[in-house]
This record gives structure tokens, C-alpha cells and sequence, in this order.
């Protein structure tokens, strides 16, 4: 099955439209000239009447030929089915008065995804949001290779935001696997994820001459049935990991002062050492005041 050629912006043959509109004004000051001879009985009303007419269809010709192109439009110009050309100059322009233009606007558009749900890589349901800013680049083929280029950028947009969040976890509270080695959660990833959703958009769009120019996350959370227990296990996760600081720690602090001790020639047998480390530990790693217990015995009575 042979397939019909890619259609891509080329220049088409218009004309300004300002001399256009002068020659139809110069034309049709010939039929008020006739009409002022033949009204003097210096000219036939015959001959008169047919180059009226002729003038008049001449005029009627030059005016439908003309369009108005806005600063960062183009006008597409088909002529009975076939592309003719693109006309991008902006001001009062002229083509063939047979020719239909169809005006695309180049300006920057911005296409709001709103929060859809979806599964992220390790299977949880989230919401995701994001916004689109896009042009047309190409205008011959967001009117020709596509029925509705706008529709198109709205729903590659959202299959391609659905894509990017199924390849990626929410964030990386599991442990680290050789399966999850290197991969980017979207809560962290930031410009990474941005940079492959736009990737994944122009690569999408590009068949239809649209061009994206940036895309952001917009809105990013957990479905409504899991944020409960996700949150829970986020304030769980950080209490483990405050914990996890605050244990380092001590057995930081325990270690100078076993230092300190050497250092200044103070010997402590095995079991007061022991005994005091755990003190140490219990006082530095607890959450409530420590009661200080005045030992007047020795540990072996």
C-alpha cells in the first residue's frame, strides 16, 4: 500500500494585497466613467453596459482574493482539494480569489492536563497534573496531517503524561533493588521527568507540525483511597529516619568520651565501661529528661 507524502510548510505565490485593492479601485472607477459618458451621450449604453459588468466581475474577483494575516499567523491555501502553499507575511495580502486559506495562529498556547489517576511504576494509584505550552511550527501539517491539531495536542498531552508517571515511582521510600538501581521518583526527579515528558511530547506532536516549547507537573499526590496510609508510612519513615540520626549520633558522642578517657590515663574496667556506655545511650537516645541515680555502692554488692 503506497502512502501519500508528508506535507510540510513551502511559500506560496500571493501578492500584497494593498496593490491589489488599488487596481480594484482603479478598475472600478471605469464603469462610473461609462456611466458619466453614456449619461453625456458621448458613448453607447450597449458596449458601456457589457464593459460594466466585466469591470464589476473584475472587481468582485480582486476583493475575494484578498485576506488579513495577524503577526504570527500563516494562512494555508488549498485550491480545490490541492496544497498550494503557505503564506506567512503578515498584512492585507492577495491570492488566487479560488483558492481557500484557512489561517492557523503560531502563537504560544498553553494545554492544561487536568489531574487524572493513574498507576505509578510500583503500582499505586496517584494523581497527576500537568501543564502544556505549545506552538504551531509547521502550519501545513497541523491543518492537513491531523482533523483538529488542538484536539490532538490535547490528547497526546494526556497519553503521554500517563506514560511517563507508569515509568516512574511516586517517590523512593522502597529499598533499593538492581531492578530499581537509578530510577527517578516523580515527587524527586524534578527537570528529569520534565525533560522526558517533553521528549515524549515531541515526539508525539511532531507529525503534526506542533512544537513543544516547555511542560510541567502541575499537581502530584496520592489517590484519595491510599493517602492515609501513605502518609502514615511517610511520618513513620521519617521518625526511622530521625532515629536512625539520633542513634549515630550518640554512639558518636559514647566513642569521645571513651577517647577522652584513654587520653587522660582513666581506667575503667570492662563492666563500669560497659555500664557506662549504656547510661550514655539511654540518656542521649531517649525521648524524655533523664533522672540522674546517684550510685553510692559498687556494682559487685
Amino acid at each position: 500500500m503506497s502512502t501519500a507524502p508528508a506535507i510540510s510548510d513551502r511559500a506560496a505565490r500571493t501578492a500584497s494585497g494593498y496593490a491589489a485593492l488599488a487596481l480594484a479601485l482603479v478598475i472600478l472607477a471605469v464603469p462610473a466613467y461609462l456611466l458619466i459618458a453614456v449619461i453625456r451621450g458621448t458613448a453607447g449604453q450597449d458596449g458601456s453596459r457589457v464593459i460594466a459588468v466585466l469591470c464589476i466581475l473584475a472587481v468582485a474577483l480582486i476583493v475575494r482574493g484578498l485576506y488579513v494575516v495577524q503577526p504570527n499567523q500563516s494562512a494555508v491555501l488549498l485550491l480545490f482539494g490541492a496544497y498550494t502553499g503557505t503564506d506567512g507575511q503578515p498584512g492585507l495580502r492577495w491570492a488566487n480569489p479560488l483558492a481557500s486559506k484557512r489561517k492557523v495562529s503560531r502563537r504560544l498556547q498553553t494545554q492544561e492536563i487536568p489531574a487524572i489517576k493513574v498507576n505509578d511504576a510500583a503500582g499505586n494509584p496517584i494523581e497527576i497534573g500537568a501543564a502544556v505550552v505549545w506552538h504551531v511550527r509547521d502550519a501545513a501539517k497541523a491543518v492537513l496531517q491531523v482533523d483538529d491539531y488542538a484536539g490532538f495536542v490535547r490528547l497526546q498531552s494526556e497519553t503521554a503524561l500517563r506514560r511517563i508517571a507508569s515509568t516512574h515511582p511516586y517517590d523512593d521510600w522502597e529499598e533499593e533493588t538492581a531492578a530499581s538501581a537509578g530510577r527517578i521518583s516523580l515527587r524527586d526527579g524534578g527537570e528529569q521527568v520534565t525533560d522526558e515528558l517533553v521528549q515524549e511530547l515531541r515526539q508525539r506532536l511532531e507529525r503534526a507540525g506542533i512544537e513543544v516549547v516547555e511542560a510541567r507537573i502541575t499537581h502530584l499526590a496520592y489517590a484519595p483511597e491510599i493517602a492515609g496510609a501513605m502518609l502514615r508510612r511517610q511520618q513513620a519513615s521519617a521518625v526511622v529516619a530521625a532515629r536512625r540520626t539520633i542513634v549515630k549520633g550518640a554512639v558518636d558522642l559514647v566513642d569521645e568520651a571513651l577517647t577522652g578517657l584513654r587520653e587522660k590515663a582513666i581506667e575503667i574496667d570492662p563492666e563500669r565501661k560497659a555500664a557506662m556506655i549504656s547510661n550514655m545511650l539511654v540518656v542521649l537516645v531517649g525521648d524524655k529528661d533523664a533522672t540522674p541515680v546517684i550510685n553510692t555502692g559498687t556494682l559487685y554488692s
